[in-house]
């Protein structure tokens, strides 16, 4: 796997923030359960099997992008009017993303990258 690295969010309206399959999408209230929810996507393959499942051939979906960091690390807290995330993982950022966007859609915004 990739080295680990701090990739550092923010969400501006996250009472809002949710992606567009809502089978898929976080339905939590606040910056906890958000964190707690990313978390779970990043250390879990669960998520990741609910979209595959929903694909036209999901035995046809590379497994690599079902890959998980048990070791992942999410912190979300309020910030002014917004909701600054810190997340630690060894996964690449295209499945961060990926995860994000299953979670909150477009919701979010990367502003660093910085090695563990």
């Amino acid at each position: 796997m990739n080295s680990r690295n701090h990739y550092y969010l923010t969400i501006a309206n996250i009472a809002q923030a949710r992606g567009s399959d809502a089978a898929l999408s976080w339905s939590g209230a606040g910056p906890a359960d958000f964190a707690a929810a990313l978390e779970e996507a990043l250390h879990s393959p669960m998520l990741f099997e609910r979209w595959r499942a929903r694909q036209p051939e999901p035995d046809e979906v590379d497994p690599a992008l079902g890959a998980t960091d048990a070791q992942a690390q999410v912190r979300a807290r309020v910030a002014d009017l917004h909701v600054e995330v810190d997340v630690l993982t060894c996964l690449p950022m295209s499945l961060l993303r990926q995860r994000l966007n299953w979670l909150i859609g477009t919701a979010w915004q990367l502003h660093d990258v910085r090695p563990a």
